[in-house]
């Protein structure tokens, strides 16, 4: 008995060493929506010096081990906001700092909409969003950020989305 086992524990070893772990992500709500599957297909496989790493949801993705970037499709996109709205590659993203030192950067003006959430003590947002920018154009554009009113030069509020 003990020769069967000995090949079995040197296979499990051996398989085991050999993989990558697997990033836990839920998927959006809309993660199934077929403009994902364009968007999933577009994501880079490496950003940075930050390689793409599995995922086990749809429309998800994730670099670096362990994460510094994760990246969903499929969400509710954001109501009009007076968060920072900044345009990279010219897609619109909301940049939420509650959290900060990682920003979660959610697109603005897209149907469905992508979300990533980034380590800025690991990566720099705006490397992370120049990536991202060719796959989250595919995502339909329906509206953009826009400026505080100018009628007030002396306004200190960040640009808004409408």
């Amino acid at each position: 008995m003990k020769r069967l086992f000995a090949p079995v524990a040197l296979v499990i070893a051996l398989v085991a060493t050999g993989c990558t772990p697997t990033v836990h992500l839920e998927p959006a709500a809309s993660a199934n929506d077929p403009i994902c599957a364009d968007v999933s297909v577009r994501v880079p496989e490496s950003i940075g010096d930050l390689s793409r790493v599995w995922t086990d949801a749809q429309a998800t993705a994730a670099w670096g081990d362990p994460s510094v970037v994760l990246f969903r499709c499929g969400l509710e996109p954001p109501a009009p906001t007076t968060m920072q709205c900044v345009t990279v590659g010219g897609v619109d993203w909301i940049v939420d700092e509650t959290e900060f030192p990682n920003l979660r950067m959610t697109t603005y003006g897209r149907t469905p909409a992508a979300q990533v959430y980034v380590d800025t003590e690991e990566t720099t947002s705006n490397d992370v969003l120049s990536a991202l920018s060719n796959a989250a154009n595919v995502l339909p554009k329906d509206g953009e950020c826009t400026t505080p009113d100018e009628a007030d030069p002396d306004s200190t509020e960040a640009p808004r989305t409408s």
